[in-house]
């Protein structure tokens, strides 16, 4: 069943993903309208995300910022629909990155490095970071992702983040694929998307994050110190519709050295200068403050 439903769905998205970006733009702002206007597609989580983040703004430029996030929350998912059918020159006339020499450096002698992201601009994207490195063979690029509980729809979005030759790792497999790696003597560079709410069992750390008090990923952090990988942060911005820069910057290339959470503390003021300085781009749906510390205190304590 499952099987037969990944056809349907992987037919349906690559037709999509034959139309030229004009047309399917022309279908992201007519989804706008049913994803916003009528559906009101978690407006309110939405709402309590910005209100939260931006207590100084007025209710007038909330609505702004809100409207924008879901023009470019609609283009986000055409854009990763045409990520089936798009071409090598293409993409890399649309997706910039910048500094990857700093990656090379980094990765000279064997060693590996870890990149921090979040759910910013289209992440879907950055796999084609892979384009600038197709001469080194010995090279490894990978993503950690959550698997999606529908089978069918977990398979095509592998698909479409494999797209370009990357390695996704489910999130449960991580140091497993690490340990792999290493001892194959790979050289990886594997992207982390660690912006949202950990798991309880996984929050060990709490920072003030867009005004609020907020629970991080450590994990990143506790990998880089035990494999001595470097780690490094992906600056990402949307310089027109469809066409995004991204610059790869340096958070330490000694991790063993570093005090404990400050990469993960350096991680966290870089992603929320980059949402500062364009908040629209950032994804507001999901319920990132959901559990205040004391709940989770709490939840923890009882799991004891």
């Amino acid at each position: 069943m499952n099987k037969i439903l990944y056809y349907i769905i992987y037919s349906w998205t690559y037709l999509h993903a034959l139309l030229p970006f004009r047309a399917l733009y022309v279908l992201s702002d007519i989804l706008y309208f049913w994803v916003y206007i009528v559906a009101g597609y978690r407006l309110k989580v939405v709402r309590e995300n910005l209100s939260g983040s931006f207590p100084e703004k007025s209710k007038k430029e909330l609505r702004s910022i809100e409207r924008e996030f879901y023009h470019h929350f609609c283009d986000y998912f055409v854009e990763t629909i045409k990520l089936l059918h798009i071409s090598d020159e293409e993409m890399n006339k649309r997706m910039k990155f910048e500094n990857i020499e700093l990656a090379r450096d980094l990765m000279k002698d064997g060693n590996s490095v870890l990149m921090f992201l979040g759910h910013y601009c289209n992440w879907e994207w950055v796999t084609s970071i892979n384009l600038n490195f197709e001469d080194e063979e010995n090279i490894i690029l990978a993503q950690i992702y959550k698997p999606l509980k529908n089978k069918a729809f977990d398979d095509l979005f592998l698909k479409i983040r494999s797209r370009f030759g990357s390695l996704g790792i489910p999130r449960y497999e991580t140091l497993r694929a690490i340990v792999k790696l290493r001892r194959d003597k790979k050289q990886t560079m594997i992207g982390f998307m660690a912006d949202q709410l950990p798991s309880i069992n996984n929050i060990h750390y709490w920072t003030t994050f867009l005004n609020q008090d907020s629970a991080v990923f450590t994990g990143v952090e506790r990998i880089a110190r035990q494999t001595g990988f470097a780690v490094v942060y992906l600056d990402m911005q949307k310089e027109s519709r469809g066409y995004y820069k991204a610059t790869i910057k340096l958070i330490s290339d000694n991790p063993a050295e570093e005090p404990e959470f400050k990469i993960t503390e350096t991680y966290i003021r870089a992603m929320e200068k980059t949402i500062l300085r364009e908040p629209a781009y950032w994804l507001w749906t999901h319920k990132r403050w959901k559990r205040s510390r004391r709940e989770v205190e709490e939840m923890q304590h009882h799991h004891k």
